[in-house]
C-alpha cells in the first residue's frame, strides 16, 4: 500500500496562536503531521501505530491565526514494521484584516509552511491491513 495519501485541512484559531502578532507555534504543524500519519497507518495497517521519529523537519513560512492549513502525507516505504512517510503543510487561505475582520483570500499558489519526513511503527501483532 505504498503511496497511500492523506490530507487534513483546518483553520488555525486564536487558541493556536502562541506568540505576538497571532503567530502559531511551529509544533502545531507537527500535530497535524501526527494526525496524517495516524490516518495513513489506519489505512495501511488497520491500526494507529506509533510515531517513532522525525528524520527531518523544516519550517518554511510563518502561520498565523486565521490561516487555513492543508497538511498532507504519504507512505514512501513499507518495512517489516516500519513505515517511512513524508509530509507537507501548505497555507491555502489567508485572512485579510486590512479589508475587514472577516475577509479572506484563497491563495492562488499555496505557500509551503512546513515539510518533514519520519518513521512510524506498527508491530506485527497489530497489523491487520491489506497485505
Amino acid at each position: 500500500m505504498e503511496n497511500a495519501k492523506s490530507v487534513i485541512r483546518l483553520r488555525m484559531s486564536t487558541h493556536d496562536a502562541h506568540y505576538g502578532g497571532n503567530l502559531v507555534n511551529g509544533a502545531r504543524m507537527l500535530d497535524l503531521f501526527g494526525d496524517v500519519a495516524t490516518e495513513l497507518l489506519i489505512i495501511n495497517d488497520g491500526d494507529e501505530g506509533l510515531f517513532k521519529a522525525y528524520d527531518m523537519v523544516e519550517f518554511c513560512a510563518p502561520v498565523y491565526a486565521g490561516d487555513y492549513i492543508e497538511a498532507s502525507g504519504e507512505i514512501t516505504h513499507i518495512g517489516n514494521t516500519s513505515r517511512k512517510m513524508s509530509f507537507v503543510a501548505k497555507k491555502v487561505i489567508a485572512p485579510r484584516p486590512d479589508i475587514n475582520d472577516s475577509a479572506c483570500d484563497v491563495l492562488e499558489e499555496p505557500i509551503i509552511v512546513a515539510k518533514a519526513t519520519g518513521t512510524c511503527v506498527v508491530t506485527k501483532d497489530k497489523q491487520r491491513g491489506k497485505k
